[in-house]
């Protein structure tokens, strides 16, 4: 789940996505169990003060490669079910009950309100789509963002899944999409700064005409749901800022065919391309080593859900 950023003043010109994403009908907010240990906001919606170290201990940093080995097959079973006529709705209670499954809580849910346990964006949602009772149709793209909680930490990832025969063009856009997060990883040898994350993914979508979201950026993640670190995905010199050993951090590019400007719906959480042009995302938690940065949102094999659209990318 992103954090909210600044809009880009370069808008680009692209036909939208038809039809537009239109709001379903929500379900009745889902239960957990007592047993489940909650995070701090789950009862009243709202976070405390972001003020945990950026660096994990070394318990913490155990808790947070098995959490998010958790959030890595949550997030696979979810890219499984994604087909024609599932909704978004199914797609979250899938998610909510194989977090509870794996014995945690699904982050999002009450999370400044949130009302549901993942986030689903369709086509032109750039983030934080909101599951409801709105079918995937053929030819859709959808970002399934999951993060779980479990022994006091967070695990967050994100992938963007193709739904049966999809245009080639956004197929480029989810391909081109996932380089950028694979070269921003690439890029974070000993050494590294934010900035590098941002020069890595910017270059690699100019190359492609494809926008670079500036609003929603990654994050600081561990005890906190969202730390006080930054991680614009756009290039920022000033951004000299060393990752640490032992930091942890999401990064998850937003890339757009058209405008990557955002406009937000009344429901104050769906952020949509102000041109109604397609969008892609895709997200890992990450801990900075001596030796680069490591991929903690993978399972315990050293799969995750970016394999299947990988896979379904190299099928078209």
């Amino acid at each position: 789940m992103a954090k909210r950023k600044r809009r880009s003043p370069r808008p680009l010109q692209v036909e939208a996505s038809y039809p537009p994403v239109v709001p379903g009908l929500l379900s009745p907010t889902r239960r957990i169990p007592a047993e489940i240990k909650r995070p701090p906001y789950a009862l009243t919606g709202q976070p405390p003060p972001a003020n945990s170290s950026l660096v994990r201990t070394p318990e913490e940093l155990a808790a947070m490669r098995r959490t998010g080995a958790a959030a890595a097959e949550i997030l696979l079973r979810a890219g499984e079910a994604v087909r024609p006529g599932v909704t978004t709705d199914e797609i979250d209670r899938l998610v909510h009950d194989s977090a509870i499954e794996a014995g945690g809580y699904p982050s999002p849910l009450n999370y400044r309100g949130f009302p549901k346990s993942v986030c689903t964006s369709v086509n032109e949602v750039i983030c934080h789509g909101i599951p409801d009772s709105r079918p995937l149709a053929d030819g859709d793209i959808v970002n399934i963002d999951v993060t779980f909680y479990r022994e006091g930490v967070h695990g967050d990832t994100s992938a963007t899944f193709l739904v049966g025969d999809v245009a080639a063009e956004s197929v480029m856009l989810v391909e081109v999409t996932l380089e950028s997060l694979d070269r921003a990883i690439a890029a974070l040898g000993p050494g590294a700064m934010v900035r590098d994350i941002g020069r890595a993914i910017e270059s690699h979508a100019m190359k492609h005409r494809l926008g670079v979201v500036r609003e929603f950026i990654g994050h600081g993640v561990g005890t906190e749901f969202h730390s006080g670190l930054q991680i614009p995905h756009y290039h920022d010199r000033r951004l000299a800022i060393p990752l640490e050993y032992g930091t942890t951090f999401t990064i998850e590019p937003m890339l757009t065919l058209g405008s990557p400007d955002a406009a937000m719906w009344d429901d104050e959480w769906t952020a949509v391309t102000i041109d109604g042009s397609r969008t892609a995302q895709f997200e890992h938690t990450l801990v900075m080593g001596e030796n680069g940065a490591e991929r903690l949102t993978v399972t315990e094999s050293g799969e995750c859900a970016h394999d299947l659209v990988r896979a379904a990318v190299l099928s078209r």
